[in-house]
């Protein structure tokens, strides 16, 4: 289990992520952010436990992308697959994720939404991840977005996967990170 809070003077956010079935509880006061939320935890078969609030749509989005991303990141195994790679359908959009949860934060869009955009951006930082989506088509900016969401869950499943071997030349990789006495 991963627990994040993170608190400013324009967000509220308590994030806890573990490894199970993918349910979800969700409250942002942005329902489309919900929305995408859950999904994102039923397709990655994470449990997501997620409350915050936020002055502005944008600082709220880019704050729980954050929380979410650090969750993912803490949450996973040296001897996880770490590398996702899924395309979603959904009407008219097809949006492909490749993934690679191996410490190396990228992002590559973009997505027709800057707010959710952002979110990837914020998400990939935070994980610690190379994370590009690739919108193949679509008109629908809520049918992109949310196949993005979806082909990213299922690219952090697939990320997920225990393999009992560490998948690196360089073998395990630790970095640690020390608060000044």
């Amino acid at each position: 289990m991963t627990l994040v809070i993170r608190e400013t003077k324009e967000t509220s956010i308590r994030c806890e992520l573990t490894r199970g079935s993918g349910i979800a509880t969700v409250s942002t006061g942005a329902p489309f952010l919900d929305h995408m939320l859950v999904a994102f935890a039923r397709y990655s078969g994470l449990d997501l436990s997620l409350q915050a609030t936020g002055d502005l749509p944008h600082h709220l989005i880019e704050d729980v992308g954050i929380c979410v991303g650090a969750s993912v990141g803490g949450l996973l195994s040296a001897t996880a697959a770490r590398y996702g790679d899924r395309t979603i359908p959904m009407d008219e959009a097809l949006v492909h994720c490749a993934l690679d949860l191996g410490g190396r934060p990228y992002y590559r869009g973009p997505l027709p939404s800057r707010l959710y955009d952002h979110w990837m951006r914020s998400f990939s930082d935070n994980a610690r991840a190379t994370l590009h989506l690739r919108v193949i088509r679509g008109t629908d900016r809520h049918h992109i977005v949310e196949a993005a969401f979806k082909a990213l869950g299922l690219a952090v499943r697939d990320a997920f996967v225990e393999t009992g071997a560490v998948f690196s030349t360089k073998g395990g990789v630790a970095l640690r990170v020390s608060e000044p006495s």
